[in-house]
């Protein structure tokens, strides 16, 4: 079975963890496209080629870098041609050019196609997205939903072909594996990582920690636009100095600052057009063995298991900076607490959001593309 995998979020080298996983299936060929380059605003995420083995990862130029809903890929017709794959997976929105584009594509050479989804609030969009989603729609042989809201948005918008829940990526849990917490004597550590936007609530992150009664150090992790903002904010409350805005961070860095923070922090607000999707950050801090927090945004809740008898951390309702000292307060006060939680959040991702059992799922769906259900639950964990 020939794969070919588009996606530019793949220019992340921890990301391609999960292809290496997909590639030691015996009865998978993988080759994967992926620009030079993904751009986002003034910041430019370059290619960073670390898992490699075993498939083949093809950087392709891409036509209209850094606009999410009208980029592609023009010589995407050379490679179908050149690789004859058996399934095509486009790892874009269906209302994205590039799904559109890919799947059509696709169809000339007879191969199946499926396309990633995490968007999780209904909407009809203008012309020309609408026409993208709708072909992505009608003429997809498959769907992979990040969530089960994701998959109920497809579901309203009558998509009549299978799909399946499940992440877009996993965690690589030897990379992202914990260490001992900094001691509890020093300074309590406090850290968001993500883009540096209004709808990630960042200031009501500030306006809980202006509320802290004891040290702490905040490290923003991340770039974007607003950032300026955040910046007079802190100044504005009097905590600038307890603030780091630490700037862009390579992936494969990652691990040595969530190992160094005491408490991950996600404190996403739900806007008319979004909200929080998956929440990626909280399962890598998870995997750490760091207890995080977040607020009740789309699946934040999901992710950390809060209504589960052992979650990783807690949750607030989205907004309240008042809650949300408290709780940082408390985990302050109980080093035995965050590391319960720690433990129980490593737990949940070796048992839900690895790469290897992503890549497991992935294959299984590659399969029934193919091969309908000539392949039971059993085989999707062969390994060569």
């Amino acid at each position: 079975m020939r794969v070919l995998y588009i996606s530019k979020a793949l220019v992340v080298g921890t990301y391609q963890r999960k292809l290496e996983e997909i590639a030691k299936f015996p009865d998978v060929e993988l080759r994967a496209i992926v620009p030079p380059y993904w751009r986002e605003g003034e910041y430019r995420q370059v290619l960073e080629p670390r898992y490699t083995s075993g498939y083949e990862l093809v950087a392709e130029h891409m036509r209209f870098n850094g606009h999410y809903h009208l980029h592609y890929y023009p010589n995407l017709r050379r490679q179908l041609l050149e690789w004859q794959p058996d399934v095509v997976h486009v790892d874009e929105e269906p209302y994205n050019f590039a799904t559109a584009h890919a799947i059509w594509q696709a169809r000339r050479m007879g191969a199946k196609t499926v396309f990633f989804a995490w968007q999780n609030i209904y909407r009809i969009y203008p012309p020309p997205f609408y026409f993208f989603e709708l072909y992505s729609l009608l003429k997809s042989h498959a769907a992979q939903a990040g969530t089960r809201q994701a998959q109920e948005v497809l579901r309203r918008k009558r998509y009549s072909h299978p799909s399946a829940v499940f992440p877009q990526f996993g965690v690589d849990a030897e990379l992202f594996a914990p260490v001992p917490q900094p001691s509890d004597d020093d300074v309590f550590r406090i850290g968001y990582v993500g883009r540096l936007v209004p709808a990630k609530g960042i200031h009501v992150l500030l306006a809980a920690a202006a509320r802290l009664s004891f040290p702490y150090q905040l490290q923003l992790i991340g770039t974007g636009p607003a950032e300026a903002t955040l910046r007079s904010h802190a100044n504005s409350l009097g905590i600038q100095d307890c603030v780091e805005f630490v700037g862009q961070v390579l992936s494969s860095e990652m691990p040595a600052y969530y190992r160094a923070m005491h408490v991950c922090v996600l404190p996403s607000l739900t806007m008319p057009n979004w909200k929080e999707q998956f929440g990626r950050v909280l399962i890598e801090a998870m995997a750490c063995g760091v207890p995080v927090v977040g607020s009740e945004s789309g699946e934040i809740p999901e992710i950390v298991g809060s209504g589960d008898d052992e979650p990783g951390g807690r949750t607030f309702p989205e907004g309240d900076a008042e809650t949300l000292a408290n709780i940082l307060t408390e985990l302050h006060g109980d080093p035995s607490l965050r590391r319960d939680y720690g433990a129980q959040g490593r737990e949940r991702v070796l048992r839900e959001f690895t790469q290897e059992r992503i890549a497991a799922k992935t294959v299984r769906m590659y399969r029934q593309l193919t091969h309908g259900l000539l392949y039971t639950a059993q085989q999707e964990s062969t390994r060569p």
